[in-house]
């Protein structure tokens, strides 16, 4: 029989539940919470804490994607073996303190916040914690191989339909109440890889964007030469000044205000070239 899991001693969830937590406060613009949050995750999942090599060891099981079965074998063995050198007791004080921490200066509902990867994540903590049955132990091992060994975008696939409806709600009231405008298809992918993107350190929604900012180039590109723009020198300069902002894109941190500024220029680019015609 599985044991019950503890969602407070899982490190990698008090991370996750405070990403969360971040997310809903940079889309709500609690500055003060958010800067608060912050502080919280930089002093105790820096690279230095315990928490943070903790931390670590879960990210490498639970984001590691398409290695082969003997390679996954391998590393969840070396994995396992490492967290055994953490000191427990270090980990438990320290989890302690955070805990008391959420709890009084945010909120118990704060443990309730949704965390798409929860289930991975408590099955490592299983594993790591080494007090489960041979019989079991072996099944859960099975499947995280199973997960470290399958392509990125069929997880991507799974954890996309649970989506924190709430903080996705936020934002998209907050866009269309600045811009009076729905959403196109491609401005809800980008906002649906950015809420999605604390899970994994921005790694997809990076891909993403760089395929689209690439996209967006291309389409700027061609509107120039196009018989709507190309004798028109305000369009010109507009052209300009779009391209130059996705140019810009590469040095700029990937928060709300950055991925609003690239929703912004999909909806000029989408709307320019619905009137261009040539496309």
């Amino acid at each position: 029989m599985r044991l019950k899991h503890n969602k407070k001693r899982n490190t990698a969830f008090l991370y996750e539940t405070l990403i969360k937590e971040l997310t809903k406060c940079i889309v709500s613009k609690d500055t003060q919470k958010k800067d608060f949050i912050i502080s919280v995750i930089k002093e105790n999942f820096n690279k230095n804490s315990i928490l943070g090599k903790e931390l670590e060891l879960y990210k490498t099981i639970n984001e590691i994607r398409g290695l082969d079965i003997y390679t996954a074998e391998r590393m969840l063995e070396e994995t396992v073996k490492r967290y055994k050198g953490l000191n427990k007791k270090e980990i438990y004080e320290n989890q302690s303190m955070l805990i008391r921490l959420m709890n009084g200066q945010m909120s118990s509902s704060i443990f309730s916040n949704f965390v798409p990867n929860y289930r991975s994540l408590a099955t490592i903590s299983q594993i790591f914690n080494n007090e489960l049955p041979p019989k079991e132990k072996v099944l859960l091992e099975k499947n995280l191989i199973i997960s470290m060994t399958s392509k990125r975008n069929q997880i991507l696939e799974n954890k996309m339909p649970h989506i924190d409806m709430l903080t996705y709600k936020k934002f998209v009231e907050s866009f269309n109440k600045k811009y009076g405008k729905s959403l196109l298809p491609e401005q809800r992918d980008i906002l649906k890889h950015y809420i999605t993107s604390f899970s994994d350190n921005g790694l997809l929604l990076k891909m993403y964007l760089n395929e689209e900012v690439g996209r967006l180039k291309g389409e700027v590109s061609r509107l120039v030469n196009s018989p709507l723009v190309s004798g028109d020198k305000v369009m010109i300069e507009k052209c300009k000044k779009v391209h130059e902002k996705l140019n810009a894109l590469k040095n700029k941190a990937l928060d709300s205000k950055t991925i609003e500024e690239v929703m912004k220029v999909q909806g000029l680019v989408a709307e320019v070239v619905a009137n261009d015609g040539t496309s």
